[in-house]
């Protein structure tokens, strides 16, 4: 059996990172190679940081291979809509075309939460879940993903509606928790109104968590009284790399 490969970079406020992808298995078959994301996170910056990064990959038999980026942006159509963490100079740029310019290669662009979500759907906590699966990512602020029946329905932003006369981020994140010095019970109650006010909206039929801290996950989850099952992710660091270059390996078919 023909192995099929592709690259995943995953970019964020503080890093990108990316890896040779197996898809069949969702297991980076090279190093997992880090640097960090330049400060102040300019456009012209970051796109040399992933060309650095990219490079690094020739000699593990990168060159050719698909190729996903995930980013803490909407992505429509190719256009950054918005910015995290990163510099707001972003917003409104058309960073697909500018990423495919500086690697010299054409890309899959998207968003980092739909990429992580959708490594869950393929790979991790929600594979073969039927219905309505939604991811939510706990971390700086609340990132989102929604699929159903395994498609992606891409740039929901459930961190950003408001809730009790605030962002939901701004309360319920993890970041929120750690500012704010909340104890697990506390935070789980921030957590209970916001995932509570999510399944009356739009009725889930699986809530997926992930996120740095999903990897404490019995000292929250517990605490949370839903109808909709809720699970931690099975891929934290990895989710984004694996969504990215799953994504891309689906393009390159699709458009082969």
């Amino acid at each position: 059996m023909t192995t099929e490969l592709a690259i995943g970079i995953d970019i964020g406020g503080t890093g990108i990172k990316g890896a040779i992808v197996d898809l069949a298995s969702g297991e980076l078959v090279s190093e997992r190679r880090k640097i960090a994301t330049p400060e102040g996170g300019r456009p012209a910056d970051i796109l040399e940081a992933s060309r650095e990064l990219l490079g690094g990959f020739s000699e593990a038999g990168g060159d050719g291979l698909p190729l996903g980026v995930c980013f803490p942006a909407i992505v429509k159509r190719g256009r950054t809509l918005s910015a995290a963490n990163i510099s707001k100079e972003w917003i409104g740029l058309p960073a697909e075309e500018l990423f495919e310019d500086a690697l010299g290669r054409e890309i899959h662009f998207i968003n980092d939460a739909d990429a992580a979500g959708y490594a869950e759907s393929r790979y991790g906590a929600a594979r073969g879940a039927e219905g309505l699966v939604i991811l939510t990512t706990l971390g700086t602020g609340i990132g989102s993903a929604f699929l159903y029946d395994g498609v992606l329905v891409p740039n929901t932003e459930l961190g950003h509606i408001e809730l009790d006369g605030a962002e939901a981020e701004k309360r319920a994140a993890y970041s929120a928790k750690e500012r704010e010095d909340l104890s697990w019970e506390e935070w789980g109650e921030r957590l209970q109104r916001f995932y509570a006010h999510i399944e009356f909206i739009f009725s889930p039929d699986l809530f997926v968590v992930g996120g740095g801290v999903s990897k404490h996950h019995e000292k929250f989850l517990p605490l949370l009284e839903l109808k909709t099952p809720i699970v931690p992710a099975t891929h934290r660091n990895n989710a984004g790399i694996l969504g990215a270059a799953s994504l891309a390996r689906r393009e390159a078919v699709a458009t082969a």
